[in-house]
């Protein structure tokens, strides 16, 4: 059925099949453009384990934003594209720098069909991570959802676990989920755009109160009595300690803006930057990613992550690991 495999035009019917929900579709499609992927990723960052990470990771881009191709026999460049702006991300890691958004080849103006297929696919997506367990979901998550907290090393201080066992975890999310996709594609999808929404409402409302001194009554009201603060898998305080510490900065000055969210059914990500104030700009660090074990709607379990730590902040005794130096 396939012509030459460098022949554009035989990308068409499987990026086309792909952006409608076909799993096995984009398994040739990635299959097809497997070698190329793997020569870019060698020639950017040599031969090494992290090759194979960068192109599983490739591969979950690839599902979460294939509606994005507009030409379907761009499919490869775009892939290529992919592999290699994931290499830069992680070669500017390694130089303790922030990774930049993936750029895409997507016009920027969609119409409602466009839209509306990008907006099922992300649904789909949501609910197969939702089929994973905890300790897979967080992982792939961070890795996939959000703006700071991608590179391992964070993924671990978040995880409370070794590098090496984030590596394997994500590897399973990665496997688990394809499993999971094509098993759930007929299914009924919650609608993912609505509860993004909901989340960023909730992160600004939260903030809001708690300039006004009501974070308290938003802990009581909209959060699970048995909120737990947690550092990795360590349990390191309840609400009280939660109040404390948002009552303290702001008394400081510091003030938090929500700049990213993902959210899932048990699972929200609130990413911030932090402005200190002018006669005290190193109070806290630059942005701190809210990442929000959910159940019920309330969330259970806050792990509070910098992914820039600020090495001259003085953090009170009692709240050394909850937010890492």
């Amino acid at each position: 059925m396939m012509g030459h495999p460098q022949d554009p035009v035989d990308d068409v019917p499987l990026t086309r099949a792909a952006q409608g929900g076909d799993v096995a579709a984009l398994g040739l499609l990635l299959e097809r453009h497997r070698a190329g992927m793997r020569g870019v990723a060698l020639s950017i960052l040599g031969p090494g384990p992290d090759v194979d990470d960068v192109m599983q990771d490739a591969a979950v881009t690839a599902l979460r934003r294939i509606g994005d191709v507009r030409d379907p026999r761009a499919a490869g460049p775009w892939l290529r594209m992919i592999v290699r702006n994931r290499c830069r991300d992680l070669l500017r890691a390694a130089r303790l720098t922030e990774p930049v958004a993936e750029s895409s080849l997507r016009d920027i103006a969609d119409g409602p069909g466009e839209l509306l297929e990008r907006h099922a696919m992300r649904d789909w997506i949501w609910e197969a991570i939702e089929e994973l367990s905890p300790a897979l979901r967080l992982p792939l998550v961070l890795r996939h959802f959000t703006e700071g907290v991608t590179g391992y090393e964070h993924i671990a201080r978040v995880c409370g676990v070794p590098v090496g066992t984030v590596r394997s975890r994500l590897a399973q999310a990665r496997a688990k989920l394809a499993a999971t996709l094509e098993a759930t594609a007929a299914g009924a999808h919650s609608d993912a755009r609505l509860r993004t929404a909901a989340s960023w409402e909730e992160a600004r409302h939260t903030l809001s109160a708690a300039v006004a001194g009501d974070f308290g009554k938003v802990l009581k009201e909209d959060w699970s009595p048995e909120i737990a603060l947690m550092s990795g898998a360590t349990r390191m305080g309840d609400a009280a300690l939660l109040e404390r510490g948002m009552d303290d900065d702001l008394a400081a000055g510091v003030r938090q803006r929500p700049v990213n969210v993902a959210a899932g059914r048990s699972l929200a990500v609130w990413e911030m930057d932090i402005v200190n104030p002018a006669d005290d700009p190193d109070h806290c660090p630059p942005s701190v990613a809210w990442i929000m074990t959910l159940s019920g709607g309330r969330v259970t379990h806050l792990r509070l992550f910098h992914p820039v730590p600020l090495r001259t902040a003085v953090v009170p005794p009692e709240l050394h690991g909850i937010w890492p130096q």
